[in-house]
């Protein structure tokens, strides 16, 4: 049964819902190669990356406040199942370095978090990744549809927050 956890020699394991043949967008984005047809990332949606992590800008913004941030490890790893724990604490840490630069570049009223694992969890991308949004009152973030940005957007927000995350970063 898909997304059914089981164990195995002690492990926990889980089914994938990855297609077969599947061309990950974010594995892209993390080489650098963003030419393949369906991949609707940009380099210049990039805001940081280091040895472990990439953050960059979501091709899809919701409400009257798009652009939000994405965490994903350079790593493929499909779902929150499949972190260990050192990797999920350097998320955890990025996540609230990208909300701080948030704060400094956007000064946003409030930030927040989201991040979805299956089908059933409304995961549409097979890459473990984690939603940074700025929040503002009335917003109703959690009742949006998702609509595409322009390249030209997401490269202005992306550029709007590398110098305050960098500046974050190198102060911790």
């Amino acid at each position: 049964m898909p997304g059914k956890i089981t164990t195995s020699h002690g492990q926990l394991t889980w089914v994938s819902h990855q297609p077969a043949g599947y061309r990950c967008p974010f594995c892209g984005l993390a080489a650098g190669d963003v030419s393949d047809p369906g991949n609707r990332c940009e380099l210049s949606d990039l805001v940081y990356q280091d040895e472990d992590l990439l953050v960059f800008i979501a091709c899809d913004g919701f409400g009257p406040h798009p652009g939000h941030a994405m965490i994903v490890p350079n790593a493929h790893y499909e779902a929150l199942y499949d972190l260990d724990d050192a990797l999920l604490g350097r998320i955890g840490a990025m996540s609230r370095d990208v909300a701080l630069a948030m704060k400094l570049a956007w000064d946003p009223e409030g930030t927040s978090v989201r991040q979805h694992n299956e089908p059933a969890g409304n995961q549409h991308v097979w890459h473990y990744h984690l939603h940074v949004f700025p929040r503002y009152r009335g917003d109703m973030l959690y009742r949006q549809v998702r609509e595409p940005l322009d390249v030209e957007f997401r490269a202005r927000k992306a550029s709007e927050l590398r110098p305050a995350l960098q500046e974050i970063v190198n102060a911790r």
